[in-house]
């Protein structure tokens, strides 16, 4: 099911290099589910390019998130939004009109972006996992639930696996992206894990890997692990194909964090991916769900 760089695992049609964990409208997907799909993740993929690309002042990241937002709310007020940014808002008003879709749910994807911008890592670290589970809850989660309302999913239970499956997966793309992440200015750990750990902030920013940042990376890795786990039932939930197309996230990203325990953990500095070789254990494995 993001955030930020769209969504974390390389499992089938969900690209890691821009949105994380964002499933694009893939073979899997019903056809005539493929246009939304699209359309909500173009409009989190500009919204994140803005955010992150380039070379603008926060300031001017900042407005220009405002000036996206305020054509989001022209949308849902049936008004014209501006026309800066056409090939986002044309589909999007055609999903919204055809598919209700829950307009908060691409707000608060903003609201993280926006936290993007504001909230730098060395002035703001998050300090334990409810901090870093209150960002999921706006980078990650409104994926899934609007997914489950094109699939016409909306019962409590689901909303709540679904909410797991994509913390869970913004949390894998986190502990994988490590080696990358840290020279962007990134890092997601949790101080209190961190401190329990023993690790020191000077190793991890210099991405030297010891037994203290191993320690953190496994407990990390082990807290994503139970997340997965925990919402991974939706897949019996959803109808069809796209119950099918969850089986293989689910175990994409399980993929990964057995990736990342071969390594030794070590994602300070590598980057375990997986390889075309793995679809077939990730379908074989999606059958036995």
């Amino acid at each position: 099911m993001s955030s930020n760089d769209n969504a974390g695992v390389n499992a089938p049609s969900y690209p890691v290099d821009h949105y994380e964990n964002f499933p694009v409208a893939s073979w899997l997907c019903p056809p005539r589910l493929r246009a939304p799909i699209a359309a909500i993740y173009h409009f989190a993929r500009v919204a994140d390019d803005i955010a992150d690309e380039g070379d603008a002042p926060a300031a001017a990241r900042l407005a220009n998130l405002a000036d996206y937002r305020a054509d989001l709310a022209a949308l849902t007020r049936g008004t014209a939004p501006s026309a800066r940014w056409p090939q986002v808002f044309r589909p999007l008003a055609t999903a919204l009109h055809e598919f209700s879709l829950p307009p908060a749910l691409l707000g608060d994807l903003l609201s993280a972006f926006e936290q993007d911008v504001v909230r730098t890592r060395d002035a703001l670290p998050y300090a334990d996992r409810q901090d870093l589970l209150a960002y999921c809850r706006l980078s990650a989660n409104p994926v899934g639930r609007l997914l489950l309302h094109l699939y016409g999913v909306g019962d409590e239970v689901s909303l709540r696996r679904s909410d797991c499956i994509c913390s869970a997966l913004q949390l894998i793309n986190f502990w994988q992206d490590l080696s990358v992440d840290i020279g962007r200015g990134r890092h997601y750990w949790p101080q209190a894990d961190r401190i329990a750990c023993g690790a020191s902030e000077d190793d991890l920013r210099a991405r030297r890997v010891t037994p203290q940042t191993t320690r953190l990376i496994a407990s990390l890795c082990r807290w994503a692990f139970d997340l997965m786990r925990e919402g991974a039932p939706l897949v019996h939930a959803l109808p069809g194909r796209g119950g099918w197309e969850l089986r293989l996230v689910v175990q994409g990203g399980l993929r990964i964090l057995e990736r990342i325990e071969a390594s030794g953990h070590a994602t300070l500095q590598t980057r375990p991916r997986l390889r075309a070789l793995d679809a077939p254990l990730l379908m074989w494995r999606g059958l036995w769900m």
